[in-house]
């Protein structure tokens, strides 16, 4: 009999970034406290899930985001540096419309190629260790689920993936929103579709300022 298998990509919540700069990699960037609200609500969400494996990426931010599921569920965290956030040529550089980075002109040599893309990690590198992160998580977790906590750009390289969709895309168009879930579900070993959910929605910054409601997972 064939066995469906869930694996949860969990992006991480809001990060206190008051300088507001790519952040990367670099240490100490934690949840802020919306954050830590989104972190919760999203185990909230999850709690009555079939859950028996937990992993995170190594950054602050999402072993942060990780702690409120894994206690509620008493599955402990691996740590796995595969679903750590992309390498960026612009980390630590404020990279918005006005005096950012993009405007400098010693920084363009770095937009040189947005297909590979030329300003950090290639798109099929992030790919191939995202593959081995979900697989790995997928083998542990058979016939249940698994949760893996990273960050937007591998959630959605890892999605577009094992969608056999093209690598290149608008960044503004990700459908990766702060504590969100892309759900790979696999039978047995094939991958047979992806949902998406938000289950920190009302929670998002745009959602707060236009004092908008919204329906958990709408």
């Amino acid at each position: 009999m064939s066995e469906r298998t869930i694996v949860h990509l969990m992006r991480h919540g809001e990060v206190h970034n008051p300088g507001g700069v790519l952040y990367g990699r670099l240490p100490e960037f934690v949840l802020s406290e919306l954050g830590h609200q989104m972190a919760r609500r999203a185990a909230e969400f999850l709690s009555k899930n079939e859950i028996v494996h937990m992993v995170a990426s190594p950054l602050e931010r999402a072993q942060q985001t990780a702690e409120p599921l894994s206690k509620l569920l008493e599955v402990p965290v691996v740590t796995d540096d595969r679903v750590i956030e992309a390498d960026n040529l612009f980390e630590g550089k404020t990279v918005g419309v006005g005096n950012g980075a993009f405007s400098n002109p010693r920084n363009w040599w770095m937009l040189r190629n947005p297909i590979r893309p030329s300003w950090g990690e290639p798109y099929k590198e992030i790919a191939a260790r995202m593959k081995l992160a979900v697989d790995d998580a997928r083998a542990v977790a058979r016939g249940h689920e698994a949760v893996i906590v990273s960050h937007q750009l591998p959630v959605w390289i890892a999605r577009r993936a094992h969608e056999q969709k093209s690598f290149i895309h608008d960044p503004r168009k990700r459908q990766c929103t702060l504590a969100s879930l892309t759900s790979l579900y696999f039978d047995g070993d094939e991958f047979i579709g992806v949902t998406y959910s938000e289950p920190a929605r009302d929670l998002l910054p745009t959602a707060l300022a236009s004092g908008k409601k919204f329906v958990a997972g709408a």
